[in-house]
């Protein structure tokens, strides 16, 4: 596979996701009689529709894929976060009926045992599960997180580590090992599910709606894009730039080529949490696509988390209802380009959303 990152939009994800591995073939680069493990993120017990865990209807699509092409040696493979319990994951997320109507294999990292493994001066101790996996694909959530801003493909390997290891991990700081254990566990294939993601916090509690999932083959690449979509710089993120050194793979950047094989944006959402209820009231819209107003509620986050937020000139609108109508306020995406200034795209990117509405400030201070 290519250098490229690959995007389809909808609310049918294992009708996507099966679009995005056909058109990257992805069968034909698995070995026939691998055993191939799929690495979701369940690190608690949640629902996907939470914005916190991989969507099992996503996984189920990958399945079904890959049982399609010949390739029967499957294990999910997960290990929650210390304190809760991957078994009750396994549940409450839906892998236990997942696995039983495929036939497919679960395996609770939590119980397993662990071996060393060293990167320069850091050793790490990684379960032994990831010995017997000839190809991994890992499926993290598009989310936001706390302590490191972002969490996605790179970050979502800590689940293949023993719970010491992931108490040692936050003294080390989080970023240095992350970047690390992926220099010691390779990524075959990133499949993202960027359908519902929380705004902040790992455990999820406050989602966005962003109808999108994502696939590459460089866990670097799809994390910095993925920091691109939720309104940060690949430098903003300390694992990243730390990985790329490493050579597990190369920075997004405005040269990176973004293929969008279904671009169906959809308007139906979820109502929002309190959180995104709050940043939601600085925006009048019309019939806005999810992707679109997914992007605006992160660039919104983002400028509350610097003290912003109150610069944000009014009206600010976005929709499918403002087509061909014009006025005074900034508009979000490319249906509102009749209004004064508009941030292009269909759907803009949240980074994208906060350079336009920092050149608003900008030229605001000017007058």
């Amino acid at each position: 596979m290519d250098n490229r990152i690959y995007v389809s939009y909808g609310q049918k994800p294992a009708q996507m996701v099966q679009e995005l591995l056909r058109k990257i073939n992805a069968a034909a680069a698995i070995p026939a009689g691998a055993r191939i493990g799929l690495k979701p993120n369940l690190v608690v017990a949640r629902p996907s529709s939470e914005g916190a865990t991989t969507s099992p209807a996503l996984v189920e699509g990958v399945i079904q894929y890959l049982q399609a092409h010949g390739h029967k040696q499957i294990v999910i493979l997960e290990g929650s976060w210390i304190g809760d319990s991957t078994r009750r994951a396994f549940k409450v997320c839906g892998y236990t009926d997942l696995a039983e109507r495929y036939g497919v294999e679960l395996v609770d990292l939590q119980q397993d045992g662990f071996h060393a493994r060293r990167v320069g001066d850091l050793e790490i101790s990684v379960c032994n599960e990831l010995e017997r996996v000839d190809y991994l694909i890992n499926l993290p959530v598009l989310k936001g997180h706390c302590q490191t801003r972002i969490t996605c493909a790179l970050k979502n390997l800590k689940g293949c580590i023993p719970n010491s290891e992931k108490r040692r991990f936050h003294t080390l700081g989080l970023h240095k090992p992350i970047a690390y254990l992926n220099k010691a566990v390779k990524t075959d294939l990133v499949i993202v599910d960027g359908l519902m993601g929380d705004l902040d916090f790992e455990e999820g509690g406050n989602p966005v709606q962003m109808d999108r999932i994502l696939v590459g083959s460089d866990p670097v690449l799809v994390d910095s894009y993925v920091a691109h979509l939720l309104g940060y710089e690949p430098e903003d993120i300390g694992y990243l730039p730390l990985a790329a050194e490493l050579g597990v793979g190369r920075l997004f950047s405005q040269d990176t080529e973004v293929v969008v094989l279904q671009a169906q944006h959809t308007t139906e959402r979820i109502y929002p949490t309190r959180a995104v209820e709050r940043l939601a009231r600085l925006v009048q819209e019309d019939q806005a696509c999810s992707a679109c107003f997914g992007s605006l509620i992160h660039a919104l986050a983002r400028l509350d988390e610097r003290g912003l937020l109150h610069l944000v000139p009014q009206p600010l609108v976005i929709g499918q209802g403002y087509k061909g109508k014009a006025g005074p306020g900034l508009g979000i995406g490319s249906c509102t380009r009749g209004f004064e200034a508009h941030a292009p795209g269909c759907p803009p990117s949240a980074k994208a959303i906060l350079d336009f509405l920092e050149r608003q400030f900008t030229e605001e201070r000017r007058r």
